[in-house]
């Protein structure tokens, strides 16, 4: 018995080992493999290989069989994840869009207080010439090697000067620009102010370096000027650096509090992380809100103030990114960010949405459906669950904007009666009361009928369908008639639709009017105005019980 017991136990002591093995056998056979492979190819292929782009789309492959998270940048590709990370660059400050019916780029939204924005830079604006070099129009190249063209001209070390043409929106008047580049850094906190006198409110848009000092500073000035309560807007916050994220939860929660504990494959990854800065305040009334858009790091704070029973957490449920990233240096100066464990907030949960291990017959990640969740309890022994993102304390269905005015605004006409706006008006009223007149709104229309904007609506698109489905199966002449029929029902009129949908219109284009006098900030302000899920955070947090009450889990009476 003894001796079949040692047998045993030898087995169960050598199995990982043995594991170890075969699983670096079957690596070293894969790579073996690819390498003569990739050497018959450059040999004996037809067409000669570009070993850079071949084996750049074989890796670029591979990890996107992995998650979206797990990326490889070459040497010359590095900074754009230094710049991820840190959100610094050198340049002037402007993003740029290339525009097919001017085959150019034009300047859009330039970040205030930079090079661009000072030198009197607009959006609208079309590059004709960066020191003296024509940039030409995009020829063969693609669309986005031409724009990574011309946005490389652009950028270059911090205190040299370039020499800018642009052809102005609206009035076709050409402009030059003397401008000295510098080092670019956007704020992760855009615009905070007061609310009724005693709410601070605080918009918080990254997780970037000093994002948790930028925001301690906001919160200090605001208390300064007698806010008593506090909402921290995290909606549309993609994330970012999770130190970040920690130091910010450690605003309002005592020092050495555990926040969240990382878990994966190897152990010295594995690690729990406590906050190591002192409170700003450990009493004052939170709301955090939050949507769809709110990922990563910022669901590390509203995940850890929610289990903490620190903030109520209002608007809908987040996204859902419970895995962290780490670069991983390369040879010859690549990197490496992969996926290296996931995280667990202070309740226990992870809130990691999608699987991409085990994927749908269709290729895309599954969701984890809420059968299949797990239940947690916060500090107050409130129910939360895992496997989905954030649930709000109180939820609140958002506003969505009919499909005519969606494609509306994203159309170049809507881009163009922006600018032209901005070039014609030198100045508007304060963004908070800026409001469009219904003369220019009727100029809005004339100038959209005039471009010749055509739309086509859902329902016409999904006719046109129909018709090439039923072609397809030899009907479509015993159905023309109906067909036909069904189109005129369905044709809409440009104009009809302008004037119909014209409240939710003029606010689209109030909103990007500011936005153009007065940048992130303006548009913050702007929205303010009427904001469905500020506006019941702000109902909860004037009414202490409810607060309370919602806190505490205790159902209302």
């Amino acid at each position: 018995m003894r001796k079949t017991l040692l047998i045993l136990l030898s087995s169960v002591l050598l199995w990982p080992a043995s594991a170890q093995e075969n699983h670096n056998f079957e690596v070293s056979k894969h790579l073996d493999i690819f390498n003569s492979l990739y050497r018959e190819l450059d040999l004996y292929y037809v067409d000669t290989l570009e070993a850079k782009k071949a084996v750049g789309n074989a890796i670029l492959y591979m990890l996107d069989r992995l998650d979206p998270y797990t990326q490889y940048y070459p040497e010359e590709e590095t900074r754009d994840l230094k710049e991820m990370t840190t959100g610094k660059y050198a340049g002037i400050g402007s993003p740029i869009v290339y525009r097919k019916d001017l085959d150019r780029c034009v300047f859009s939204s330039p970040y205030e207080g930079m090079p661009a924005a000072k030198a009197g830079v607009r959006t609208g604006d079309v590059i004709m010439s960066i020191d003296g070099r024509d940039v030409g129009g995009r020829g063969a190249s693609s669309v986005a090697d031409y724009t990574s063209a011309v946005s490389v001209s652009l950028r270059g070390e911090s205190g040299t000067t370039l020499l800018l043409k642009v052809k102005r929106a609206g009035t076709g008047k050409m402009q030059t620009f003397k401008i000295l580049r510098q080092t670019i850094e956007r704020p992760s906190v855009p615009y905070y102010g007061l609310l009724q006198d005693t709410i601070g409110y605080v918009l918080l848009t990254s997780y970037t370096d000093n994002t948790a000092r930028d925001l301690r500073l906001a919160v200090v000035n605001l208390k300064q000027r007698g806010a008593r309560r506090l909402v921290l807007d995290l909606r549309g916050n993609p994330g970012g650096l999770m130190r970040e994220a920690i130091s910010v939860v450690g605003s309002f929660l005592p020092r050495g509090t555990m926040v969240l504990r990382t878990q994966g494959k190897v152990e010295e990854l594995n690690k729990t992380f406590k906050t190591t800065v002192e409170p700003l305040d450990l009493e004052i009334p939170m709301a955090v809100l939050v949507n769809y858009g709110t990922a990563s790091a910022a669901e590390i704070t509203s995940g850890a103030l929610q289990d903490y029973d620190r903030a109520i957490v209002v608007g809908q449920r987040t996204y859902g990114k419970g895995l962290v990233q780490e670069p991983r240096e390369l040879p010859y100066g690549a990197i490496l960010k992969l996926t290296t464990s996931k995280y667990f907030i202070p309740s226990g949960r992870c809130v990691q949405a999608y699987d991409f291990k085990n994927r749908n017959a269709d290729g895309m990640p599954r969701h984890l459906p809420d059968s299949l969740s797990k239940e947690f309890f916060t500090a107050a022994g409130r129910l939360v669950r895992d496997g989905g993102g954030i649930t709000p304390d109180v939820a609140v269905v958002p506003d969505s904007l009919p499909y005519f005015v969606s494609y509306l605004e994203a159309s170049d006409v809507f881009f163009d009666f922006c600018a032209t706006y901005r070039n014609e008006h030198e100045s508007i009223a304060p963004a908070s009361e800026f409001e469009l007149s219904d003369a220019d709104y009727e100029a809005f229309i004339d100038f959209v009928k005039k471009s010749g904007f055509a739309y086509e609506s859902r329902s016409s698109q999904m006719l046109s369908l129909l018709r090439r489905m039923a072609q397809a199966e030899g009907c479509e002449a015993e159905a023309a008639e109906a067909f036909d029929s069904l189109e005129n029902r369905l044709r809409r009129d440009v104009e009809a639709e302008l004037r119909f949908h014209k409240a939710d219109i003029v606010a689209q284009l109030e909103m990007t009017i500011v936005e153009n006098y007065y940048y992130e900030r303006g548009v913050a302000e702007y929205l303010l105005r009427d904001d469905k899920e500020l506006n019941e955070a702000l109902r909860v947090l004037c009414d202490e019980a409810a607060y309370r009450r919602l806190l505490s889990g205790v159902p209302e009476p």
